[in-house]
C-alpha cells in the first residue's frame, strides 16, 4: 500500500499534466493566429526574421489549420 498510492499519484498527475498542456498549447496557437506581433516573437525566438509577406503567409498557414 506504502508503493501504490505514489505511483498512482504519479501517473495521474502526468496525465493530468499532460491534458492541461495540451489545451494550454491549442489556446496560444489559436490566439497566434489573429496577432501578428506574437507570431513575430516566436519566429523571432526560433531564429527566423519574416518579412511582411512571409509573416502573411505564416498568418494564412495557421488560419487554414485547426487547432481545436
Amino acid at each position: 500500500m506504502n508503493y501504490i498510492i505514489p505511483i498512482i499519484t504519479l501517473v495521474v498527475g502526468l496525465v493530468l499534466g499532460f491534458i492541461i498542456g495540451v489545451f494550454y498549447l491549442r489556446r496560444q496557437l489559436t490566439k497566434m493566429q489573429s496577432d501578428p506581433d506574437m507570431l513575430a516573437k516566436m519566429a523571432k525566438q526560433m531564429g527566423y526574421n519574416l518579412n511582411n509577406k512571409q509573416m502573411q503567409r505564416a498568418q494564412q498557414m495557421m488560419k487554414n489549420k485547426k487547432f481545436k
